[in-house]
């Protein structure tokens, strides 16, 4: 059985988690805020001592793009992302602008002291997720025709918009709502919830 040391709420350990439970992988989850020994472990398992960290028997994997792609390419049904290079490659590209656009805002507003900082991270993130609601209306997950590591890596920033204090728009994220009405609805990612992060949203029906 596979070990992953994670946080009841952290973005990056979310993503790892949804993506296990979209596997069906039998893991065994500590969660570093239930066990004081956990944070010892991580200290002796990864260089830097946070989740999320894997162990898979000898193997010791840290760092969230590593550890949703290893998992990806070790139990490789169903797929996260396509055969091709090409396909891969633009999807990684996805991946990237998701990153630096959308979940570093996240980050920010999460951890930052500075009202202003909060206040432009907020603002930036609205802003970006209005203008590429079109894309969500292109296909049935984000830039693919399957569920792809993109979608795995955006659900858990998007499930988290009512603690960001970020208004959707209702006429002008249409395709996003949808989106999130289907993608929150899955079995897999409501079993990728934690307790504090389902009361994000515990107000409201999936």
């Amino acid at each position: 059985m596979m070990t992953l040391y994670s946080s009841e709420n952290c973005l990056d350990c979310h993503r790892v988690r949804v993506v296990l439970a979209e596997k069906g992988l039998n893991v065994e989850i500590i969660h570093i805020e239930q066990d004081r020994s956990a944070v010892a472990d991580l200290a002796e398992l990864s260089p830097y001592g946070e989740p999320p960290t894997l162990v898979d028997r000898d193997l010791v994997v840290y760092g969230t793009w590593v550890v949703t792609e290893y998992l990806d390419e070790r139990y490789p049904h169903p797929p996260l992302m396509p055969v091709d290079p090409v396909s891969r490659s633009r999807l990684r590209l996805a991946l990237y602008r998701i990153h630096r656009d959308w979940i570093e805002n996240g980050r920010i507003i999460e951890t930052s002291s500075g009202p202003k900082r909060i206040a432009t991270a907020r603002q930036q993130l609205r802003d970006s997720i209005i203008e590429s609601d079109p894309l969500f209306g292109l296909s049935p997950f984000l830039l693919n025709d399957e569920l792809s590591l993109v979608d795995c890596a955006l659900l858990p920033m998007l499930w988290r918009l009512p603690t960001y204090e970020i208004d959707m728009p209702a006429k002008s994220t249409r395709n996003i709502q949808r989106y999130m009405e289907r993608m929150f609805a899955r079995d897999a990612f409501q079993r990728s919830l934690t307790e504090v992060e389902r009361a994000f949203r515990e107000e409201e029906p999936i």
